[in-house]
């Protein structure tokens, strides 16, 4: 069982296990049909999509980050018109080093299914190995997946503001550090970040586009979170999406339990209370 990350060359070997299933998630957020449409030019055999905004998401609402999570009920009804099964072995990829399909990822474990890894280094890797790719459309069983969510994979924002970040909870930042910093914020309306927070480039995970390898990941995460417990740490970004990948990173480095607050900056600068610090 696979349940961090998975090589291209694992992924080929298990790819005529029945209980194998592979789901794109490209996506850009500058153009949100273009990920949909790299899907239906080319692919990995047999992949399904999900798309991140309609799939992976729920609508904005006024107080909503730009990523709300999606309905559990309406997540697994997707999930099993891909075939997903309770035993199926999951792998999701991207274009973009796992930073949209980590949150894929993320969201099968909230909802209680553990088999589920990113492929890693993505569909270049997978390309660059010299392996298939196909145009066909896939069209699968239905799965008999039924998730559940673990309301304590993720905080809200009450239960974010009931910690003192620092002190109770450690509050980690995915997002580039000239956007941390407010230096620049090309996306959301406020620049800055929420006090106490640090940051973690998601970028820092990675090396040429493949995640580093997991010592090397244990020892800057440490350098990081220093003796605060994997438990008290929980992830954060613009809208949620890419604190899963620091999450990810911290799993296969075998630093379990973290969690991700799932509104993120984008949710959090919605109440203009809520308190903004400016600077690295």
């Amino acid at each position: 069982m696979y349940t961090t990350l998975v090589s291209a060359h694992e992924l080929k070997d298990g790819l005529g296990n029945s209980d194998c299933l592979v789901i794109d998630c490209r996506f850009n957020l500058a153009d949100t049909a273009a990920g949909e449409l790299a899907y239906q030019q080319a692919h990995i055999p047999n992949a399904f999509y999900l798309h991140l905004d309609r799939d992976l998401s729920s609508p904005i609402t006024p107080l909503s980050g730009r990523h709300p999570l999606p309905a559990p009920e309406m997540l697994s009804a997707t999930l099993q018109q891909c075939g997903v099964s309770s035993s199926s072995q999951i792998v999701v990829y991207d274009d973009c080093g796992g930073m949209m399909a980590a949150r894929c990822w993320w969201l099968l474990r909230w909802l209680g299914h553990q088999s589920v890894a990113v492929l890693n280094g993505g569909l270049p890797a997978w390309v660059d190995a010299g392996f298939p790719i196909e145009t066909d459309i896939p069209c699968g069983v239905k799965g008999d997946f039924v998730g559940s969510a673990n309301q304590d994979a993720c905080l809200s924002q009450t239960q974010l503001k009931a910690f003192q970040i620092g002190k109770d909870i450690q509050l980690i930042d995915a997002r580039a550090a000239e956007r941390f910093a407010g230096k620049v914020e090309p996306i959301d309306p406020v620049a800055g970040h929420i006090p106490n927070a640090l940051n973690r480039p998601l970028m820092d995970n990675l090396d040429g586009g493949f995640f580093k390898p997991a010592e090397q990941l244990r020892d800057e995460w440490l350098s990081v979170i220093d003796d605060v417990a994997p438990t008290d740490v929980v992830h954060m970004c613009g809208s949620g999406v890419t604190a899963c990948h620091n999450l990810l990173a911290m799993e296969h480095a075998g630093l379990s339990g973290s969690r991700v607050y799932p509104g993120s900056w984008s949710e959090w600068i919605r109440d203009p209370q809520n308190p903004v610090t400016v600077g690295d």
